[in-house]
């Protein structure tokens, strides 16, 4: 089985060929050009390179300079770079030197004046490249760094946001059911024949919404079917004080949404407008698709009366729910309307 090339070593391979050559074409076009040389300029040329960098990338990795913040990295990037630009000038100019000497029968020049004669152009060069090569390494591994930063800090996110909801669910359940229990007091007092009736929405009520909070997200198909029930036991209590209207203008087992929240503007709706009406009123919810939002709509007998201006516990569970499952994107208001009507609206994403 063929080992497959990494990419460090694709970057490594092309890069330091492309430079041998740019220089290779310099010199063909500059005149007095040996292939055999050239040939040989190559290959030495890309062996210098890779192995310099090679041995610095190594070193970096064990001494653990890819973690390092740039205020101690810096220092060390300059160093390393004057160092392995000393190293790339005695290795360049050897290498000119005895390729020369090996394929120029004529070569008479001693090394020591061979080398003081480009030992400070050879020098620039190595700098100029080994600073671009150390550059790109550790602004990629920096790059590499960030993201996983990024990905870490989402992953953490998730998980907060997981755990509020889970929190936020569970303070909902136990306000919703102890809303239940005290309709059924009001009915055991008043019609305890009714009371019986009531007892049984309400276990199918504890059953639905326990098996809906299992999921973050459940059917609008489910979530009707609980307010359904809900208000089935409530209209066992108010009778014919209580009227209600439910319309869907869309497809239910199509889209998802949290579990009792439309339940909890209908129960807002019945503790906070139908029980202080002496005459009762009417329940409306509506649900139909406006442009890319599913719109939820409870419109209910009474008048808005929020104590200094404060939600109770069951809208501001909904708002906090709303805002880490949709990331800001859904919308709630609530308003009143002429004729002592409120409106509850939800807007959800569609898509």
């Amino acid at each position: 089985m063929i080992k497959k090339i990494s990419t460090y070593w694709k970057i490594q391979f092309i890069a330091w060929i492309t430079t041998s050559l740019y220089w290779g074409f310099s010199a063909f076009f500059g005149g007095n050009f040996s292939w055999k040389i050239g040939i040989a300029d190559l290959i030495l040329d890309v062996a210098i390179g890779i192995t310099l960098t090679h041995i610095y990338r190594n070193f970096a990795l064990r001494k653990g300079w890819n973690k390092l913040n740039l205020k101690r990295l810096v220092p060390k990037i300059a160093i390393s770079i004057l160092v392995l630009s000393l190293l790339y000038m005695f290795l360049i100019v050897a290498k000119l030197y005895l390729v020369r000497l090996f394929f120029l029968e004529n070569n008479s020049i001693s090394f020591v004046p061979f080398f003081k004669s480009i030992q400070l152009q050879v020098f620039m060069t190595g700098t100029r490249l080994m600073s671009i090569w150390i550059l790109a390494y550790h602004l990629y591994h920096y790059s590499r760094l960030e993201i996983e930063t990024v990905k870490e800090n989402a992953r953490l996110s998730l998980i907060i946001k997981e755990a509020q909801l889970n929190n936020l669910s569970a303070q909902l359940n136990p306000h919703f059911f102890f809303n239940s229990l005290n309709n059924i007091k009001y009915l055991v007092l008043e019609n305890p024949n009714s009371a019986r009736r009531a007892i049984d929405l309400l276990s199918e009520l504890l059953r639905n919404s326990l098996n809906s909070n299992v999921e973050r997200l459940i059917s609008l198909s489910d979530e009707i079917n609980l307010v359904k029930d809900y208000l089935e036991l409530e209209k066992i209590r108010f009778e014919e004080r209580l009227q209600i209207k439910i319309e869907t203008n869309v497809d239910l087992l199509k889209y998802s949404i949290l579990p009792l929240s439309i339940q909890t503007l209908v129960e807002n709706a019945i503790k906070h407008g139908i029980e202080k009406r002496k005459n009762g009123g009417f329940i409306n919810v509506i649900i139909q698709e406006e442009g890319n939002f599913i719109k939820i709509n409870v419109e209910n007998s009474g008048k808005l009366n929020l104590e200094g201006n404060k939600s109770g516990i069951g809208l501001n569970n909904l708002k906090e729910r709303l805002l880490l499952q949709y990331n800001g994107n859904a919308i709630f208001e609530i308003k009143e309307k002429d004729n002592e009507t409120v409106l509850a609206t939800i807007l959800l994403p569609s898509k």
